[in-house]
Protein backbone atom coordinates (compact mmCIF):
# COMPACT_ATOMS: atom_id res chain seq x y z
CA UNK A 1 0.00 0.00 0.00
CA UNK A 2 1.50 3.51 -0.61
CA UNK A 3 1.39 6.16 1.82
CA UNK A 4 -0.65 9.04 0.49
CA UNK A 5 1.29 12.81 1.24
CA UNK A 6 -0.44 15.73 2.41
CA UNK A 7 -0.94 18.25 0.03
CA UNK A 8 0.88 20.63 1.98
CA UNK A 9 3.87 18.22 1.91
CA UNK A 10 3.82 18.04 -2.06
CA UNK A 11 3.71 21.79 -2.15
CA UNK A 12 7.12 22.10 0.28
CA UNK A 13 8.31 19.50 -2.16
CA UNK A 14 7.33 21.23 -5.53
CA UNK A 15 8.98 24.66 -4.02
CA UNK A 16 12.17 22.79 -3.08
CA UNK A 17 12.55 21.34 -6.65
CA UNK A 18 11.63 24.71 -7.92
CA UNK A 19 14.26 26.78 -6.45
CA UNK A 20 16.66 23.95 -7.14
CA UNK A 21 15.68 24.11 -10.53
CA UNK A 22 15.99 28.04 -10.62
CA UNK A 23 19.35 28.35 -9.03
CA UNK A 24 20.67 24.97 -11.55
CA UNK A 25 18.85 26.32 -15.36
CA UNK A 26 17.71 28.73 -16.92
CA UNK A 27 14.03 27.31 -17.83
CA UNK A 28 11.18 29.64 -17.52
CA UNK A 29 9.09 30.05 -14.25
CA UNK A 30 6.09 29.23 -16.25
CA UNK A 31 7.89 26.59 -17.50
CA UNK A 32 8.69 25.09 -13.63
CA UNK A 33 5.55 25.72 -12.33
CA UNK A 34 4.05 23.70 -15.02
CA UNK A 35 5.90 20.94 -14.54
CA UNK A 36 6.33 20.77 -10.82
CA UNK A 37 2.78 20.32 -10.83
CA UNK A 38 2.61 17.40 -12.56
CA UNK A 39 5.65 16.09 -11.17
CA UNK A 40 4.09 16.42 -7.17
CA UNK A 41 0.61 16.33 -8.31
CA UNK A 42 -0.58 19.64 -6.97
CA UNK A 43 -4.21 20.54 -7.12
CA UNK A 44 -5.73 23.77 -8.26
CA UNK A 45 -5.04 25.49 -5.11
CA UNK A 46 -1.23 24.60 -4.71
CA UNK A 47 -1.01 25.46 -8.38
CA UNK A 48 -2.75 28.96 -7.68
CA UNK A 49 -0.60 29.66 -4.36
CA UNK A 50 2.86 28.49 -6.40
CA UNK A 51 1.70 31.22 -8.72
CA UNK A 52 0.92 33.83 -6.63
CA UNK A 53 4.11 32.74 -4.38
CA UNK A 54 6.65 32.92 -6.94
CA UNK A 55 4.64 36.26 -8.83
CA UNK A 56 5.35 38.11 -5.48
CA UNK A 57 8.75 37.11 -5.03
CA UNK A 58 10.19 37.78 -8.34
CA UNK A 59 13.86 39.17 -8.18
Amino acid sequence: MSTVMSQSAQCKKAMAWIDEQRRDTDTPLPKLLEEASMRFNLGPNDCAFLQRFYSETQD
